[in-house]
């Protein structure tokens, strides 16, 4: 079963960069200086930062739909970094170092199925899992931390980048 995994979009991002630390406390959000790799997973170019580099760390809705299952988490967000854009069946490098959680959700947003997996298996689960035609589409979470990761679609079901792109706060 193809699938692609979907960073989130730079655009949303990007202008938090220039705000000041207070402005971004009354957002929620703070700057941060890394300090380690790995450790601050970037959502939008799907790679580790790099030690010294200026990451935001904010709370994001991943799952908007008006069900229980609606959802947000921090993620981090690296200055100046354009979107990942992964090939088909292409598993992002800093999944694989992680376990991960993928949560399957339907149409409507319910979620229908859940399985932990390592990075280094990641393939086997996602493909069982899109494999149920009720399934829309999954949300990768590092399961340590329950931190959302990205989004993964068949290929044909790949949602308009306009449906990712609102940044909560």
């Amino acid at each position: 079963m193809p699938f692609i995994v979907s960073a989130l979009p730079a655009a949303p991002f990007q202008p938090l960069f220039g705000l000041s630390d207070a402005a971004l406390a009354t957002r929620g959000a703070v700057r941060r200086i890394v300090d380690a790799k790995p450790g601050f997973p970037c959502r939008v170019s799907l790679q580790d930062a790099e030690p010294g580099e200026t990451v935001l760390l904010l709370n994001y809705e991943h799952q908007p739909a008006d069900t229980p299952f609606r959802a947000s988490h921090a993620i981090y967000v690296r200055e100046g970094q354009a979107a990942a854009e992964l090939s088909e069946n292409e598993i992002p490098t800093l999944f694989r170092h992680r376990v991960m959680s993928l949560r399957a959700f339907s149409d409507e947003g319910m979620m229908l199925a859940a399985e932990v997996a390592p990075g280094a298996e990641l393939e086997v689960a996602v493909e069982r899992l899109l494999a149920t035609p009720q399934v829309a589409y999954l949300h990768a979470h590092y399961a340590a931390m329950g931190c959302y990761a990205a989004r993964i679609d068949r290929p044909d079901a790949r949602p308009a980048a306009s449906m990712m792109s609102a940044a909560s706060g």
